[in-house]
């Protein structure tokens, strides 16, 4: 499953982000010891409606806003990165969802996610990591996000993937104002958020220029040698440990005596 954001409906009336935090409980208006340069995620807010300003070629200026949350990769880095699982994908609605009685707070998540997307409780004495995860308990009920069902443009719409890619390529090819490109089809691997757009994506923030190939198969890549990396560094710590107990074994023995000579030549 999946959502398509369409941005030239896009209204910015935020109704998402109320009803996102609605149903996930998020607390509202708390400041934090770590002010943010303009409105974005944070471990209150995992679901921002960012106001971009795009001067087009034709010299006039637009207005879109863009709503941002996970983007819920189709191979997720942070699932790959996170060694306690944690970070996972549900079986049933393929949502990266967030187990924080296994997080051990090492926040590799963070680091692997390419769009900049786990965010860190740093004013809390027992921090935890925070993201979308795609309202997963109404999924499995059969129902929209709780962002989608709240949205009063109908600039999000949840369904099949493959049908919302499909309708998504043919509103850019019946409509010369959308940019032809679909975003989250491709990039590393796909995300189940797509976005069409009458400007350019560049101009209004997002990642361009990333691969089609998701980050996590370098990942399992590397992870594939660790029984053999572990099997060689295991040889060589139980080859040196026989070394120096022979050293030590050397140095306790008395040395030799030397047999005395008759004399003669």
């Amino acid at each position: 499953m999946a959502v398509l954001v369409d941005l030239t409906k896009c209204i910015g009336c935020e109704s998402c982000s109320v009803a996102c935090k609605l149903w996930n409980k998020l607390p509202y208006g708390r400041k934090k010891s770590r002010p943010q340069k303009e409105k974005d995620l944070n471990d209150d807010n995992w679901t921002v409606i960012q106001e971009k300003h795009v001067e087009a070629e034709n010299g006039k200026a637009y207005t879109r806003f863009v709503k941002k949350q996970c983007l819920h990769c189709l191979e997720p880095s942070c699932a790959s990165a996170c060694f306690s699982k944690a970070l996972r994908v549900d079986p049933d609605t393929h949502a990266v969802v967030y187990v924080p009685e296994l997080c051990v707070g090492c926040r590799y998540c963070m680091i692997a996610c390419p769009f900049e997307i786990p965010r860190y409780q740093w004013d809390e004495p027992l921090p935890l990591v925070t993201k979308c995860e795609f309202c997963v308990s109404r999924l499995k009920d059969g129902d929209a996000p709780a962002c989608v069902s709240a949205c009063p443009t109908g600039a999000l719409v949840y369904g099949d993937r493959e049908a919302l890619l499909a309708r998504a390529h043919e509103t850019i090819a019946n409509d010369p104002r959308y940019v032809d490109y679909v975003y989250g089809e491709k990039e590393l691997g796909g995300t189940q958020w797509l976005y069409l757009s009458d400007q350019p994506f560049e101009k209004l923030g997002f990642k361009m220029g990333l691969e089609e190939i998701p980050p996590s198969t370098y990942t399992h890549a590397y992870l594939s040698k660790v029984p053999f990396l572990a099997a060689a560094w295991g040889l060589f710590l139980a080859g040196l440990s026989l070394y120096h107990h022979r050293r030590e074994k050397n140095a306790k023995r008395p040395p030799e005596k030397k047999e005395e000579g008759d004399g003669r030549i």
